[in-house]
């Protein structure tokens, strides 16, 4: 029985039509580099962001942490400019999906690559409120390790009073979602076309499943109850 969900927000729940993607590319490429926005998207899709850019940079050779630090304070400026003028939108159905979960007395969690000054803005912007949207947030700065470590989702555990690993469900959109919610244990982990990654790249990761829209979860969770029940 699934009690709680593990949703990363960029992508999957979060529409922002991979903006963050696309600054963290600016941000590499004003230092005289020439990424692609495929390749950010393949090296650092669900990545903490600094973490990211060191995977950008080692896909040129090059490991320099002076170099990636002067990146990450560049992209934070940047993509606070972005999000001050760029509409945000949920994701298709993710109020409906969270109501429904949370009217099932399973928890909503939102975790996510982004430090929380960036993800509780984005919150903000959207309309979402803990307590009525969704039970707790956890970003990469409230944990030592990030994905594809399982931090994140222990911590959310932790706060919820959640014990077993297999009542948690993760959704992600990139393949990193999916070790994430496979490190930790979880019962299910789910990818979702949304956003990063495709399906061909998502499948590598072996999640569970893969959706195309995040109201696939309730047949999903109904149908494990049910496996469960028998």
């Amino acid at each position: 029985m699934i009690r709680m969900v593990v949703f990363d927000m960029a992508g999957t729940t979060v529409d922002e039509n991979n903006v963050v993607y696309k600054t963290l590319m600016r941000a590499v490429n004003e230092k005289g580099l020439s990424v692609t926005l495929d390749e950010v998207l393949a090296e650092g899709a669900g990545k903490e962001k600094l973490q990211a850019i060191r995977s950008i940079l080692s896909l040129k050779q090059i490991e320099d942490e002076k170099l990636a630090a002067e990146i990450f304070e560049r992209f934070l400026i940047l993509l606070d400019d972005a999000y001050s003028t760029q509409d945000i939108l949920e994701q298709p159905n993710a109020t409906s999906v969270f109501h429904a979960l949370r009217e099932l007395n399973i928890a909503v969690v939102l975790n996510t690559g982004y430090n929380r000054q960036t993800a509780e803005a984005l919150v903000k912007k959207i309309g979402w409120e803990p307590g009525v949207h969704f039970d707790c947030l956890i970003t990469a700065s409230d944990v030592e390790l990030n994905r594809p470590n399982p931090d994140m989702i222990l911590l959310a555990m932790s706060q919820l009073g959640i014990t077993d690993a297999s009542e948690v469900a993760k959704v992600g959109d990139s393949a990193i979602d999916i070790e994430e919610g496979q490190n930790a244990g979880c019962g299910l982990s789910i990818g979702i076309t949304t956003g990063a990654h495709t399906p061909d790249q998502l499948r590598q990761a072996s999640p569970d499943y893969i959706i195309g829209n995040l109201i696939e979860l309730l047949s999903i969770f109904e149908e494990a109850d049910k496996a469960v029940a028998e």
